[in-house]
């Protein structure tokens, strides 16, 4: 494809990102706007609800302020006054993200990708402009500059995604400067820093995967106080339809919260509440039906916390082959036994610990820069505190994988150094005294077979030498 080929499909790929995220809930809205309202309301209305859904989910900040009767009915502290929603609905940045990552598949095969990330991205941020223009009320004011930051900021973090995984699996320029960077590295460090970075991924998609399912399952136990919440709101069947997709779009925030439960630290759900394995301390909460599947107390809930232990550990386990290799010394050679030997292990089981540290490391920044998107302020009040605190996060993580990675790649073949010096001593003085006693058996072999051969060769000659052949006459012997 030639260049405006490629920002073309780049702008279009960028344009339908941006309608299916703002078309999802607008067609939920819209049909309650038919069913449940019979067209006596404006239409925009629900395109502007839309619109802020859609940059809210994208991390931009929500300004609302309520009509004073409603503030009222609601009965929250400050719900008078205007106050900042901040709290986004993640599924509508997974699904940014997604179709960012479809376009840079492609645009990973074109000959300019980079045009292609940049069009991409500069038309997100000008459609988002659009979209702000046209959803801006007294009421509801989105955050302009998160608007045009933040939601392009998403799509071009998954056109890169898509983008790598095609370069990836061809020789392009672009791949080459990449590999050349890492190759910068010093060979000795780029197998640690792999592993590193390999094994926190693996841990946040294991827990990931471990808060998922625990969400999964709160909802089939606790199923009925779900439906109960459902029949207490009494929305019917638009407005029940329409209470599901929002709390679809909150599944990836519970998702994170769970992992966070696990993790240790849990999370709030307003000031002064506390959902933990230690406890769960809440007070007023809107009739959410989500919320009907929150963990209740129990005296064993500390005994979660092996989990992620043992999920460290045995990440730490699975890995710890890509790190073997033989000691070498400063010259290039393999270090032998002796002083060499054992510096040789202190280095490598310092590097082992640095290693399981920075699995920690990397494991903890990402799950703290998840708790962050997927926390903020849900409404006025005590509601402002929602979500994970991403401080706690990132510490109780580096602690328990940091320290479990660690654990898991000592227990998994670094030898000590005096031992490993005493084995090499015992196994040359086994090899000497073996080489001796071979080299014996060897010179008594050969003495043996010498003296023979020669003994042999002597005694015949000397019989030839006292009996001369006869004559062909048989008369004298020959002269």
């Amino acid at each position: 494809m030639n260049r405006p080929t490629t920002a073309l499909l780049a702008a279009l790929d960028a344009l339908i990102a941006v309608a299916i995220g703002i078309g999802i809930p607008l067609v939920m809205l819209t049909i309650l706007w038919a069913t449940q309202f019979d067209l006596s309301i404006d239409w925009t209305v629900f395109w502007r609800a839309s619109a802020d859904l859609w940059m809210l989910g994208n991390g931009v900040d929500l300004q609302l302020a309520l009509d004073p009767a409603l503030a009222a009915r609601l009965a929250l502290d400050g719900a008078a006054t205007p106050f900042v929603v901040g709290i986004a609905p993640l599924g509508f940045a997974v699904l940014t993200a997604f179709l960012g990552r479809r376009s840079g598949l492609r645009l990973g095969f074109s000959p300019h990708p980079v045009l292609g990330l940049v069009v991409g991205v500069a038309a997100v941020s000008a459609l988002s402009a659009l979209v702000w223009l046209s959803a801006e009320t007294p009421g509801a004011v989105p955050s302009f500059w998160q608007a045009v930051l933040l939601v392009p900021a998403v799509y071009g973090l998954g056109v890169v995604i898509g983008a790598a995984a095609s370069l990836s699996q061809q020789q392009r320029p672009l791949a080459g400067w990449f590999l050349r960077q890492w190759e910068r590295m010093a060979a000795a460090a780029r197998p640690f820093v792999a592993v590193a970075l390999r094994g926190g991924l693996i841990v946040v998609a294991a827990m990931v995967a471990v808060g998922a399912l625990a969400v999964t399952g709160g909802l089939l136990v606790h199923y009925s106080s779900v439906i109960s919440l459902y029949e207490s709101i009494g929305s019917g069947i638009g407005g029940g339809a329409a209470l599901t997709l929002g709390q679809l779009a909150l599944l990836p925030n519970a998702v994170v919260w769970a992992a966070s439960w696990f993790v240790g630290p849990g999370f709030a759900l307003g000031a002064g509440s506390s959902i933990s394995p230690l406890g769960t301390d809440v007070g007023l909460l809107p009739s959410l039906p989500l919320f009907g599947a929150l963990p209740q107390s129990s005296p064993l809930g500390y005994a979660v916390l092996v989990l992620p232990v043992a999920i460290g550990f045995m990440v730490a386990v699975a890995l710890r082959p890509r790190l073997a290799s033989p000691a070498v010394s400063a010259g290039g050679r393999p270090h032998t036994a002796g002083a060499g030997a054992g510096a040789a292990a202190g280095t490598t089981a310092a590097r082992m610990i640095g290693t399981g540290f920075g699995i920690g490391i990397v494991a903890a920044s990402i799950l703290a820069v998840l708790a962050l998107w997927s926390g903020g302020a849900a409404g006025p009040g005590r509601l402002a505190v929602v979500g994970p605190d991403a401080g706690a996060v990132w510490l109780w993580s580096f602690l328990v994988f940091g320290v479990s990675a660690v654990v898991g790649l000592l227990s998994s073949g670094v030898q000590l150094p005096g031992r490993k010096a005493n084995g090499s001593a015992r196994g040359s003085d086994t090899r000497g005294a073996g080489t001796a006693t071979t080299t014996a058996r060897t010179g008594t072999t050969a003495g043996a077979r010498t003296g023979t051969a020669t003994g042999a060769r002597t005694g015949t000659t000397t019989a030839g030498s006292s009996a001369p052949p006869a004559s062909p006459s048989g008369n004298a012997p020959l002269r």
